[in-house]
């Protein structure tokens, strides 16, 4: 009894380390490209490699970044309590757990298409270099954006198989938009760590241009955004539930930078996370609803 529930704890810890919940922001762009690729729901075995393949990239990248930057979460006050600085798991532990979930990925890929697998060294590269990013360059944000913002593509190509003009524009310009989505908020959670990061030489859109130049370049993320997904129905059908949903999602983004200003940030959580969580399955629902009955 005492050991089941000890398993039961451990992989709670790993899904509160690798965030599982946050799997939100990843799933419902992918589910989209799968969508708009199948126009419908897709073949249920298809499905299921890919979302396995979705669960290992996403959880493995989650934590090779908690693994690469413990030792900066240790010194960081606000993160010094998570799982690895914290002592309630071990990086030897966290490293398995990482090759596992990058070997569900590379397998589920492999059950899926060739492109798939001929393409997976992109985001594999990511997923690894997004990691040391901080360390160099305050560009990574734009670098995780680049590593999310794959899923719609992915999801594309997994049901398509092939890349063909003009049809891949549509995922390419679903990729960008999540991919400006995605580094938006994160730009937005980067100012919590605004002091700690300047004074540790931590590279961030915050350090580099201030908390208020931050907010604006995050703002214009999320503008740029909403643009290019109004642009998709110039590219593949979509009708009048979609351009409701783009709409609802704006708002939701323009209420997401009404919340934080440079004077006051105790709402940066909730702005950079949980609007967020919302916004993905709005995306997800409204294409849903308007490739089956718009």
């Amino acid at each position: 009894m005492e050991k089941s529930i000890s398993i039961v704890q451990k992989i709670r810890h790993y899904g509160d380390m690798v965030m599982f919940r946050h799997t939100i922001f990843a799933l419902p762009f992918a589910l989209v490209g799968v969508l708009m690729a199948q126009r419908g729901i897709p073949p249920l075995s298809r499905l299921i490699w890919i979302l396995l393949a979705i669960l290992g990239a996403r959880n493995g990248a989650n934590a090779l970044n908690r693994l690469v930057d413990s030792d900066i979460d240790k010194a960081n006050p606000r993160t010094a309590n998570r799982h690895i600085p914290s002592g309630i798991l071990k990086k030897k532990e966290v490293l398995v757990f990482t090759v596992i979930c990058f070997l569900l990925f590379i397998a589920a890929t492999f059950m899926i298409n060739p492109i798939c697998l001929y393409l997976l060294p992109v985001p594999l590269a990511l997923f690894i270099v997004y990691s040391y990013t901080e360390r160099f360059t305050w560009l990574c944000h734009f670098v995780l954006g680049a590593a999310s913002g794959g899923a719609p593509m992915g999801g594309w190509l997994a049901i398509r198989g092939e890349i063909a003009y003009p049809d891949i524009i549509t995922p390419f310009i679903l990729w960008m938009a999540a991919a400006l989505w995605v580094a938006g908020f994160d730009i937005i959670y980067g100012t919590l760590d605004y002091d700690f990061d300047r004074k540790n030489g931590i590279h961030s859109v915050p350090v580099r241009f201030g908390i208020a130049g931050a907010l604006k370049i995050s703002a214009l993320c999320h503008f740029t955004a909403t643009v290019l997904l109004f642009l998709i129905p110039l590219f593949y059908p979509m009708g009048v539930i979609y351009y409701a949903t783009v709409a609802l999602i704006g708002i939701m983004l323009v209420y997401e930078h009404r919340m934080v200003s440079p004077d006051n940030l105790s709402n940066v959580k909730i702005a950079s996370y949980n609007i967020n969580e919302v916004i993905g399955v709005v995306i997800l629902a409204g294409v849903f609803l308007d490739i089956m009955w718009g």
